[in-house]
């Protein structure tokens, strides 16, 4: 089936006993055991499964092309969750440029974890960090917030050779616009938070295998049952609800997010543009290959420095001041403010999640906020 198909179709079906077409929430914490003590529906307690978590996971391998899922109750829960699977002593690859959150985790949170942290959207960037005990290369493309671009074949290639997996952060392409599986990836990871549900409502995160046979995600899944970072049965129903609309919340989000791009790379007032459709941009001829659209994510830096970006923000009036991405709503933020001490996010950078509002109501509200330049 073609992707519009399984958005609608994966992970539903009629309610056997009534016949209802919306699937039901199921919030029982425990399930009934036989009179022989087996668990005759599947189902032993909601921490190891639900009806409405199975579902889900169903429909997020079905649309990524993986094998398996394992749902939590955040991005951050999932990506932890693929680190603790790791052994100790073990060696990790991770981008430079990650998520401030992803590299928090493995600064902070793990023991005995090896990690280096490497330019992997340069040439050579990944070879030149890989080691005999790297188990796991994690990929981030495009990057959070500079939207750089990561070859994903090359870098399957390259660790693979190695002997180590790779699990990629696709939350802000979507299995509609990049499909890290098919290009060799062994996980996928996704924050459900962002374009999956698309609303704005649900904390969520889902770990995806390729092979049936992953010993990585068999760890992954263990962990997610005993240790109990998952989603409520209603969490659940709202990600896959929202996954129904997926392939049309995208097509938008990316033909905004395109208008706006091209708005503001011609702006005075705009230093720099981050975002792959532009054809300066560095990474655009790789995303051109790997992507089917470039997503409705951009960051700008701003003429004045750190000043004047906080001052953009403040005289925006359609655009929401606020964290997070995916939703209907066009948010902005100063990015630097967000990740606090360390970063290294330039100062005058603007993270914009561009909405469903028309684009030329974005762009004009930009420009009175961005005034003359």
């Amino acid at each position: 089936m073609r992707f519009e198909t399984l958005a609608v179709h994966a992970g539903h079906a009629p309610d056997p006993v009534t016949g209802a077409v919306a699937p039901a929430i199921y919030p029982s914490t425990t399930f009934e055991r036989a009179p022989d003590g087996t668990y005759p529906h599947g189902y032993l307690y909601t921490r190891h499964g639900n009806p409405n978590r199975r579902a889900l996971e169903n429909a997020l391998a079905a649309l990524e092309g993986g094998a398996a899922a394992a749902a939590f109750s955040s991005g951050s829960a999932a990506t932890l969750a693929v680190f603790q699977a790791l052994r100790p002593g073990d060696h990790v690859v991770a981008p430079v440029d990650a998520y401030h959150g992803t590299a928090a985790l493995l600064r902070d949170a793990l023991w005995g974890i090896d990690v280096t942290f490497a330019d992997l959207a340069a040439p050579g960037g990944l070879e030149a960090a890989l080691r005999p005990t790297t188990r796991l290369v994690w990929l981030e493309t495009p990057s959070n917030p500079l939207l750089r671009i990561t070859d994903i074949r090359r870098a399957v290639d390259a660790a693979h050779a190695v002997g180590a997996r790779v699990a990629c952060d696709n939350t802000w392409a979507t299995p509609l616009l990049q499909r890290p599986l098919d290009l060799g990836a062994d996980l996928v990871v996704h924050s459900t938070t962002k374009y999956l549900n698309g609303h704005g409502d649900v904390l969520g995160g889902v770990v995806i295998a390729r092979s049936p046979d992953d010993e990585l995600f068999a760890a992954v899944r263990r962990i997610q049952s005993s240790g109990g970072a998952v989603p409520s049965p209603f969490d659940c129903w709202l990600v896959l609800r929202g996954l129904r609309t997926l392939p049309y919340r995208m097509r938008a989000h990316c033909e905004n997010a395109a208008v706006v791009a091209r708005f503001l790379a011609s702006h005075p007032a705009v230093e720099r543009v981050h975002y792959p459709g532009l054809e300066t941009h560095p990474g655009h001829e790789i995303a051109a290959r790997q992507m089917a659209g470039f997503g409705g994510m951009l960051s700008i830096q701003v003429q004045g420095g750190r000043e004047r970006a906080l001052e953009v923000t403040a005289r925006v009036r359609l655009f929401t001041r606020a964290t997070s991405l995916g939703g209907v709503e066009s948010l902005i933020e100063h990015r630097a403010s967000i990740e606090g001490p360390g970063t290294t996010t330039p100062e005058n950078l603007l993270r914009l999640s561009i909405g469903l509002e028309h684009p030329d109501d974005l762009v004009a509200d930009l420009e009175q906020a961005l005034g003359a330049g």
